[in-house]
């Protein structure tokens, strides 16, 4: 029981904080031996068409449009392709009213997966670059991905996803903090070798090395980079190329989309297997199984295992005071997030309180996930979680 506790808590401290702090030592190490890495020049730049799906966007397509075509890039090398499959709303007809842009419409809702498909058949560039319909790009973000396809070695790009966080006195103030930290992980991952997968909000993939994924593919942009990087090829990650969003509407928002990533997280875990073994390509297997499939799978479960046997070692009288203690952390901490679910349903606005409210609540989205998908009950077809409107 004893080393079942220290192995558990030494599994969660790893995943969370251990790694970051071993990705911290490994990069000043290759750093003092290969000195920092150098970013390739914006020359000779490939083709690209940037990719939007778009369903009932409404609220925020106009924008996205307008975004769209103030992103600088030279000549006549950027393309543009919104596909609006099974929007209900005005989506469609405000899309519709711009030239510039290839607009692709069909009235039958089949999924995300389904139409970023079709997109990829109308390509005829270089790279794909992917990007959601309610995220705003900065202007050179074209400019910064696309320049790190001089390197052959590259197969896709990473781009950062930016929350921009109000005053609102609620929980998803987590939810930035959150992607701050992620977003220094995924630098250093790249860093190391590279990143382990993208997320939707801005990617790009060599056109030549997209593979469709099934269908039934939950977390589709995951699967996509990560089809690449199986094939040995690098993820790079690019945070001066970022897309910015505002936070989930409110808690049950960002739970529900919490939710539908573990759900992904784990048929991704079960897809892309070979990676478990170490075999072929160690270091992203490493890197894979660190910062992905130990928070997909059992950490969250282990949370609840050291609270449970913390309390039974230290009924059975004879443990020392580093188990007290440790169990007094545990006890504030969710006694913290307790504080912060109340003030968040009163509108108080401590942030302090709303950190460990939000990483509670991810952990828990994580158990509901892989409980959904092993009853196949999560489905692949679009469901977007709400936005805050404003920025």
């Amino acid at each position: 029981m004893i080393a079942t506790f220290w192995i558990s808590l030494f599994i969660i401290f790893y995943a969370f904080i251990g790694y970051g702090l071993l990705l911290f030592v490994l990069i000043k190490i290759k750093r003092a031996i290969a000195g920092k890495p150098v970013l390739p020049g914006a020359v000779n730049l490939p083709t690209c068409t940037l990719i939007v799906a778009a369903y009932n966007e409404e609220a925020f397509i106009e924008q996205k449009i307008q975004n769209t075509l103030e992103l600088i890039y030279p000549g006549n090398k950027l393309k543009f392709i919104f596909v609006t499959d099974g929007s209900t709303d005005a989506t469609a007809d405000i899309v519709s009213k711009y030239p510039q842009i290839k607009h692709l419409h069909s009235d039958a809702r089949m999924g995300k997966m389904a139409a970023v498909h079709r997109a990829k058949d109308a390509v005829d560039t270089d790279i794909i670059v992917f990007t959601d319909a309610n995220t705003f790009l900065n202007a050179e973000a074209m400019i910064n991905i696309c320049r790190h396809y001089a390197d052959p070695r590259v197969g896709a790009v990473a781009g950062e996803k930016r929350v921009a966080t109000t005053e609102a006195a609620d929980a998803t103030a987590g939810e930035g903090f959150y992607w701050k930290y992620e977003s220094k992980l995924k630098a250093w991952d790249s860093e190391l070798y590279s990143v382990v997968g993208a997320a939707g909000e801005l990617f790009s993939v060599r056109t030549e090395l997209y593979q469709p994924v099934p269908s039934n593919a939950i977390i589709d942009d995951f699967m996509i980079s990560m089809l690449i990087a199986q094939k040995g090829y690098k993820i790079v990650y690019e945070p001066d190329a970022y897309a910015s969003e505002t936070a989930s509407e409110d808690v049950k928002e960002e739970l529900k989309r919490k939710i539908r990533i573990a759900a992904g997280g784990l048929q991704s875990i079960i897809w892309l297997k070979s990676l478990l073994l170490p075999f072929k390509l160690p270091l992203l297997s490493f890197q894979y199984i660190s910062h992905r499939v130990l928070r997909w799978t059992v950490v969250p479960f282990l949370m609840i295992l050291v609270l449970i046997l913390n309390i039974v070692i230290i009924c059975k009288g004879d443990s020392g005071f580093i188990y007290q203690v440790i169990f007094l952390g545990q006890i504030a901490f969710y006694g913290m997030s307790v504080l912060g679910w109340i003030m968040m349903a009163r509108q108080i606005k401590v942030k302090i309180f709303f950190i460990p409210y939000y990483f509670s609540m991810m952990n828990y989205a994580v158990i509901r996930g892989i409980f959904r998908y092993l009853s196949g009950n999560q489905s692949a077809i679009w469901e977007k979680a709400k936005r805050k409107q404003s920025y």
